[in-house]
């Protein structure tokens, strides 16, 4: 396991994703399948992959198969560090945040705990006891109903040291921004928006200079090709590409509410792994939709 401060020099140094897990006919999490696709992922520069994240559907998970993902990840993923999903109420958190620590995790992302609002001082009070509950490193996720400002952050990375990232899914640049401007170099801090290439250029002027990209899981080469843009300002690539492919995969994910989801995992699909369907409540794309996405990744090579 690489110790707090390893772990948050290697995420901030490249591209990070969230794979899809694999589901069988049966709605079955597929060990197999899913080793596969966490095998070719690996195969490409990531600086991390999150097990059981949000494209990964931690919200439809059990938690035995939030820890069987991070076991079966971490066969296959060689020095790519493994990081768990981890969510919902503080108690089941906590079980899960040791459970996947001692089954291999490198890290943890905390998502937001699910449905319930709770006053700034309660999500900062689940947030440092999962902390305090493991010894790896963990990402605070700010986005939904689940969010600290600048203080309460600094706060909970005085009282835990472990906490060794920040991401944001909110979109509040001026949050994150003074975020970033509080802490310094005390949090490794991470693009979590959906489809983050659409905002990865303002939040890397913000001091936001990683993200994870969802569709890094099967388009890995363009996905890097983008990212390695955006850390050399090559302003021409990215309008390129966003114009190229995001946008228009863009019109397809905000067809249906959850296609940011589905839509990746049928790329997933289309690229000849077996990922299975979305879990209800999600749904998957219809047929002319999936034609559209097919159309869309082979127009680029």
């Amino acid at each position: 396991m690489l110790s707090p401060q390893e772990l948050k020099t290697r995420i901030g140094s490249g591209l990070l994703s969230f794979p899809v897990t694999s589901f069988d006919s049966e709605d079955r999490f597929d060990p197999k399948a899913y080793k596969a696709h966490i095998e070719w992922l690996s195969s490409y520069p990531a600086a991390g992959l999150f097990a059981a994240g949000g494209t990964g559907e931690l919200f439809s998970l059990r938690p035995r198969e939030v820890v069987d993902a991070v076991k079966a990840a971490k066969a296959v993923s060689g020095d790519v560090p493994i990081l768990s999903g981890c969510g919902y109420g503080t108690a089941i958190a906590v079980d899960l945040a040791k459970e996947a620590e001692a089954a291999g995790a490198d890290g943890l992302l905390l998502l937001p705990h699910y449905l319930t609002e709770a006053p700034m001082a309660g999500v900062y009070a689940h947030a440092k006891a999962v902390c305090q509950s493991v010894k790896m490193g963990v990402i605070f996720y700010n986005r939904a109903n689940s969010r600290l400002d600048a203080d309460m952050l600094a706060k909970l990375a005085d009282e835990c040291p472990n906490l060794i990232g920040f991401k944001d899914g909110t979109g509040d640049i001026n949050t994150v921004r003074r975020i970033v401007s509080t802490l310094g170099d005390r949090l490794t801090y991470v693009g979590g928006m959906p489809t983050h290439e659409l905002f990865a250029e303002a939040y890397n002027a913000a001091g936001v200079t990683t993200y994870s990209s969802a569709v890094f899981n099967f388009v890995p080469d363009l996905a890097l090709a983008f990212f390695n843009a955006m850390r050399k300002g090559d302003r021409a690539t990215m309008e390129r590409l966003l114009k190229d492919f995001f946008y228009p995969f863009m019109d397809i994910r905000d067809r249906v509410p959850g296609y940011a989801v589905s839509a990746i995992k049928a790329g997933v699909r289309l690229r000849g792994f077996a990922a299975g369907k979305v879990r209800t409540p999600l749904m998957d794309l219809k047929p002319d939709e999936e034609a559209m996405l097919a159309d869309l990744v082979k127009r680029q090579g």
